[in-house]
């Protein structure tokens, strides 16, 4: 498989590189007798700080607003086109994840950008809080069961990730456990990607201000009701802790299998744009093919 994180598309491999953390993070170091040594938990050699990456950035606009939406319905049909392609070949698995603070755009990337999909071959998963049956596993047993089977595209609206964001942000994890779970997270995608899964994740990153912006939008709006919740307000209180857990997520896993994309998504437009151009880059870039026809079906007419 060709690498899919890697654009044939130099301009956009270039802007593309801009907004992910810096190397990927290897689990693994080499001892000198060249066997694998596994590093202790929670020593990382890199840091990030999201204060290097401006949320109102439009790193893929073209300038204009209009012609920003333009491309991407444009693209949005283009996917459509390549998620059936995608399906017939069978041979990947495509994971999307997008993560984020509330109100960061989840729900509005996966109507903007993959709404014209197919429900035959994509699907979207919305995650919570984990149920009674869910607490008597372990945390990562309920997202295993929803990863994409074969030809399937799955995007994952919060993952995961919630489990290394919420539980560190109020204390209910240790520090320990806290390092541990990014190990089994890094582990837990690799064997995905071993099996046949791209796993291409999506960090959606906003100010403080925009979202302050947009959960009174929701108050204002009675039809958007639905969507505040008391909760939102006491996570906003929490703003700052939010950011150092994301960028402890971001810094330790960041993978080679399945590295990180910071979104800067204060414009909408150019989220869903940006988004929708780095998933055709990813489809595009691997060898799809309709599988080979049966010979015999040359030969049927239909009466």
């Amino acid at each position: 498989m060709n690498h899919p994180f890697h654009s044939s598309n130099k301009d956009v491999a270039q802007r593309w590189s801009q907004w992910q953390p810096d190397a990927p993070q290897h689990d693994d170091d080499k001892r000198p007798d060249g066997q694998p040594e596994r590093r202790k938990a929670g020593k990382h050699r890199r840091t990030v700080s999201l204060k290097d990456f401006d949320p109102s950035a439009k790193p893929f606009s073209l300038g204009d607003k209009l012609r920003d939406k333009a491309v991407t319905e444009s693209i949005a049909q283009e996917l459509d086109t390549l998620q059936n392609l995608f399906y017939a070949d069978k041979r990947y698995k495509l994971l999307v994840i997008l993560q984020g603070t509330d109100t960061s755009g989840k729900d509005g990337t996966i109507r903007g950008v993959f709404g014209r999909m197919s429900a035959l071959g994509v699907h979207a998963v919305g995650w919570s809080a984990p149920t009674e049956a869910e607490r008597a596993h372990d945390y990562l047993w309920r997202i295993h069961q929803k990863v994409p089977g074969a030809g399937e595209i799955t995007v994952f609206n919060r993952s995961h990730y919630e489990d290394v964001l919420v539980p560190a942000v109020n204390g209910w994890i240790t520090p320990e456990q806290h390092h541990q779970r990014f190990g089994h997270i890094n582990d837990f995608e690799r064997m995905l990607t071993h099996t046949g899964t791209i796993v291409l994740k999506f960090m959606l990153h906003i100010s403080a201000d925009e979202q302050r912006e947009r959960l009174q939008e929701r108050l204002d709006d009675p039809a958007k009701h639905w969507k505040f919740s008391m909760s939102d307000i006491e996570a906003r209180k929490q703003w700052s802790q939010y950011q150092k857990a994301y960028e402890m997520l971001l810094a330790a896993t960041h993978t080679p299998w399945a590295p990180w994309t910071i979104v800067p998504a204060n414009s909408k437009t150019h989220r869903n744009l940006m988004i929708a151009t780095l998933v055709r880059e990813v489809l595009t870039g691997l060898d799809l093919r309709y599988p080979p026809g049966d010979p015999a079906l040359q030969k049927i007419r239909i009466e």
